[in-house]
């Protein structure tokens, strides 16, 4: 396995395609070469006809920490063409169905990439956050568009603006995830799932879910690349560096001066 694809694993049986974030000593947050790989491993499994199902999955103690903000400083998406964005785009377009089981913290991305999949079954231990604000950026993923849809706006609102953790009981009544489970028991429910959907015609797991989704698929690519405009926007001005640079610092961050 090279070095840069070492993080995350892909393992395909069955029908079914696995993604598995394998960073844990730095607790599975994800950096420009992990979304490169992920997107590849869309793409892949978009263009296989014997894959039916694609699922992604952490540890049981960590699903992701979000973006590796050391990583994020060296390497800025600096265009559409950069590789988190290019694993967003895969995400939203994937014609088939996409299962996901997180366990522990879920952070940024690991939260957005959620509103994506078509089955989420979450461990107990389950811990959902989007704090884009409080790093000085906004929403990605559509999330501005999908978080508000799903939540009611003034639940996104308390997401979003303020960044707050929820836990999984929340998100099950949220409608965020499809089940609470042990984390012992999250992955292999997961799995069961996926099998069931193997043994069902691909066609009319692929046109059932493009007919779900057909209303607002032009509203997610735009929402997505709007967020990414005002993201590279964000992230030249005062708030994100001073944000940026109270994380690596392990300090808190003082926006009293910053506009």
């Amino acid at each position: 396995m090279n070095e840069t694809t070492k993080d995350i694993l892909v393992h395909t049986e069955a029908g079914v395609s696995s993604i598995r974030l394998h960073r844990l000593e730095r607790k599975n947050a994800v950096t420009a070469a992990m979304y490169a790989a992920m997107a590849d491993a869309l793409d892949a499994a978009r263009d296989d006809a014997q894959v039916r199902v694609l699922m992604f999955h952490g540890d049981t103690t960590v699903f992701s920490a979000g973006n590796d903000i050391g990583d994020f400083l060296q390497q800025p998406p600096a265009s559409q063409d950069a590789h988190v964005f290019r694993f967003l785009h895969a995400l939203a377009t994937f014609p088939k169905p996409l299962i996901a089981a997180v366990c522990g913290p879920a952070v940024g991305i690991g939260t957005t990439l959620l509103l994506h999949c078509d089955l989420v079954y979450a461990g107990e231990n389950a811990v959902f956050s989007m704090p884009f604000v409080n790093l000085g950026l906004c929403p990605e993923a559509a999330s501005s568009l999908l978080v508000p849809q799903l939540m009611g706006y003034h639940r996104a609102a308390e997401a979003l603006l303020l960044g707050e953790p929820f836990t999984a009981g929340t998100a099950l009544e949220l409608g965020l995830v499809n089940r609470v489970l042990a984390p012992a028991e999250c992955l292999g429910v997961a799995q069961a799932q996926a099998r069931k959907l193997v043994a069902k015609p691909l066609a009319s797991l692929i046109e059932t879910k493009r007919l779900m989704k057909s209303g607002q698929a032009a509203q997610v690519l735009a929402a997505m690349a709007q967020e990414a405009s005002s993201f590279g926007r964000l992230l030249r001005e005062p708030a994100a560096r001073e944000a940026l640079s109270a994380f690596m610092q392990k300090r808190q961050p003082d926006f009293s001066a910053v506009p």
